[in-house]
């Protein structure tokens, strides 16, 4: 997210790949964020009934589902409570308007959307903030078990919020053991933190944590504060990856960090920018230490700035990112919702600029996709985004990267037939969803994604001349299996 503290329930819609000549990429990454801090998202405000929630979900899902998107990451924790039905946090504000109060008649978010999610062959990724504990903290009305109230020692004022201390342990073992149960007891695909980690600095206000660095700043102590609290951040990092991994070895743990690593002034290493603040100089997140180090499996960097700015190019950071990602996927944000006629900004008054970006992505080797802020501007169609979506560069739906960490035997292949107007095929045990390709002609060379589903059938699409299609099934780790025979139809 952006440094103006958006905070609530994201939706990141994600696809994967890279793109030949003349035809849409197969594996490319699209994604929508769903923030909810005053409702922005989704609901859209409080206290609406469940069905009128579940409905305007189904209306996003299906939107997003529309526009080409492959992934929904869910914003389930924005200030230490929750949008589930948690063993040790609060239900949320956002949803009630009051927290502590769960829904009523109840049902769980978090199970609802994955299974919605999942419906629309499309992955989940929950997203969680790990310091944010109270937001406007003045004003709000913590539920008296909100750990604030629990382990009132634990937390730190800063502006309007309170935070996690970063330099304690307690917090780091706190923040490990929300996510584990998360990750244990939910059918999520993926785990999503953002950029808030320490806040981004108010002038002339230092961070209040003098007396923790004195009391656990070790070898740090007494002139390397800043080295210190990047090391606060990596341990909850490394600690978190290897609570994920404990359960679940396949499961990617994944950050949106702030679009600038460094200032090239500051480190050789860093991009020829000029921001302002930074993700390590000013949040303390070594975001390329934890890639060196594998404690994150992908990275979506928050490029929010269009093409040519020139305190932060879209373009020079784009390739920054993907020479310095690791080999990991690498999935560049966009801001969206920086689209507006009335923009200050040229390059915000029409769709053309994220269209750009997007094409930029595909024709750098290395980037696998993109990310948008936030799901608002596509229910609104803000200056046509949807549209511009579908027809200029997502006409044809994106299958998921393939997840290396996921070992499983291969799936069977399915058979297919042709039943009256209708394709059908056999269920294949282990596979999440299939995939069907269309061609013109009997061979891999002409073929394209026509269509991903976790149905067992496919009405006949109309066609003005003979085509061929075949089906394959795919598992968790989006592998997949041999090709069905080839089904030949039309006229």
């Amino acid at each position: 997210m952006s440094k103006k503290g958006f905070i609530g329930l994201l939706l990141l819609l994600i696809a994967f790949g890279a793109m030949a000549k003349n035809k849409s990429p197969k594996r490319e990454m699209r994604a929508v964020w769903v923030a909810t801090v005053a409702n922005i998202d989704w609901p859209s405000k409080t206290g609406l009934s469940v069905d009128e929630q579940k409905k305007e979900m189904i209306t996003l899902l299906d939107q997003h589902k529309k526009n080409g998107m492959n992934t929904i990451v869910f914003q389930i924790r924005p200030a230490t409570d929750a949008f589930y039905q948690s063993l040790y946090e609060p239900w949320s504000q956002w949803l009630s308007g009051e927290q502590g109060i769960a829904p009523d008649p109840f049902y769980d978010p978090l199970k609802f959307v994955i299974e919605e999610c999942h419906k629309r062959a499309m992955e989940l990724h929950a997203w969680m903030n790990p310091y944010r504990a109270v937001f406007l903290y003045e004003n709000a009305k913590t539920d008296p078990e909100h750990i604030t109230n629990q382990h009132p020692d634990w937390f730190l004022k800063y502006g309007k919020h309170k935070y996690f201390n970063p330099g304690l342990p307690e917090t780091r073992a706190y923040v490990s053991k929300i996510v584990g149960d998360v990750v244990r007891r939910y059918d999520v695909d993926a785990i999503h933190f953002d950029d808030y980690f320490y806040p981004y600095k108010i002038a002339g206000k230092p961070f209040p944590d003098s007396l923790s660095f004195v009391q656990n700043g070790g070898d740090f102590y007494p002139d390397r504060i800043d080295d210190w609290r990047r090391d606060n951040v990596n341990q909850v990092i490394r600690q978190i990856n290897d609570t994920i991994k404990s359960i679940k070895p396949w499961m990617p743990f994944g950050i949106s960090p702030f679009g600038v690593w460094r200032n090239k002034d500051m480190d050789k290493s860093g991009s020829r920018t000029k921001a302002g603040q930074t993700n390590y100089d000013d949040l303390y997140a070594d975001v390329l230490l934890w890639l060196k180090n594998d404690w994150i499996d992908y990275v979506t960097p928050q490029i929010y700035w269009h093409i040519g700015k020139k305190v932060a190019n879209y373009r020079i950071l784009a390739k920054w990112w993907r020479k310095n990602s690791f080999g990991k996927p690498c999935y560049i944000g966009h801001g969206a919702y920086r689209l507006d006629s009335a923009s200050k900004s040229k390059a915000w008054q029409s769709t053309d600029q994220i269209i750009r970006q997007i094409k930029m992505n595909r024709r750098l080797n290395g980037l696998n996709g993109s990310m948008f802020f936030c799901s608002k501007n596509f229910t609104e169609n803000r200056l046509g985004i949807n549209e511009a979506l579908q027809t200029e560069v997502y006409q044809i739906p994106a299958l998921n990267l393939e997840n290396s960490n996921y070992q499983k035997a291969r799936l069977e292949a399915v058979e297919l037939q042709i039943k009256e107007d209708a394709l059908t095929w056999n269920a294949v045990e282990g596979a999440i969803y299939y995939v069907v390709y269309q061609s013109s002609g009997k061979s891999f060379k002409n073929d394209k994604v026509f269509c991903i589903t976790t149905s067992l059938e496919l009405e006949m699409p109309i066609q003005g001349k003979m085509m061929f299609y075949l089906v394959k099934s795919v598992d968790r780790g989006h592998f997949e299996s041999a090709a069905s025979n080839w089904i030949k139809a039309g006229k």
